[in-house]
């Protein structure tokens, strides 16, 4: 009971990432990404925002 309880709840939240790219809000962002909204730098020494200020690769 439990493993389909689970495949539901996943099964909603993949429809709702689709059906909000379908609508064309755009696709979801990341922890770094969502953080870059707040007032506060909660996320200056995030590595991928390093990465893309240096332009360095992997």
């Amino acid at each position: 009971m439990e493993i389909l309880f689970a495949i539901g709840v996943v099964t909603l939240a993949a429809g709702g990432l689709g059906l909000g790219l379908f609508l064309g809000r755009g696709p979801a962002r990341s922890s770094c990404g969502a953080a870059d909204r707040l007032a506060i730098g909660r996320c200056a020494d995030c590595p991928l925002r390093k990465r893309a200020e240096t332009g360095g690769a992997r």
